[in-house]
């Protein structure tokens, strides 16, 4: 059973791999870039870690906020990530998580592959528990919405070249 979702682009920017990875795992770097605008992120606490917290709050146009909680299975400096919405800081479960109706339990896997011509490959992969979950995440918008934030982040990528404030 496939209950996945998921984009692939070619970046012609091998050198943003370092950046693209930072800009999942800076709470400022992603407060810029993870929602589709006119949304935004309010707030993001990010903990890059296997068992770390991976929190962000939307708020949208309208004024309406959406938490949302999770955090990393596994981390790859520079190459992948691995994260999920049915887990809490410190392999803590989400109580509700499918009993709340609201809930759209995933598992995402961000990869960064240098293919050796100058170009990047971004994939990002959104596994759900069922096709009713990947069904109502395709409705509400997956490809556009992460094509869209993607195109975010490559360009806040492109103008960030100094080192992290972690380095």
């Amino acid at each position: 059973m496939n209950y996945e979702l998921s984009i692939t682009r070619d970046i012609p920017f091998a050198d943003l791999k370092i950046c693209l990875f930072r800009c999942w795992t800076e709470p400022e770097l992603l407060k810029q870039w993870f929602c589709p605008k006119p949304w935004r992120v309010t707030d993001a606490e990010i903990d890059p870690r296997p068992g770390g917290r991976f929190n962000s709050t939307f708020a949208g146009p309208e004024g309406e906020e959406f938490p949302n909680h999770g955090s990393f299975l596994e981390v790859v400096d520079g190459e992948k990530l691995v994260f999920t919405s049915a887990l809490l800081e410190d392999w803590t479960p989400v109580e509700d998580l499918f009993s709340n109706e609201q809930a759209l339990p995933f598992v995402g896997t961000i990869t960064f592959e240098d293919l050796g011509n100058g170009n990047l490959r971004y994939t990002a992969r959104v596994a759900h528990w069922s096709a009713a979950d990947r069904d109502r995440h395709a409705a509400m918008g997956f490809e556009q919405g992460w094509n869209a934030a993607l195109d975010q982040l490559i360009e806040l990528s492109a103008n960030d070249t100094g080192p992290s404030d972690s380095e």
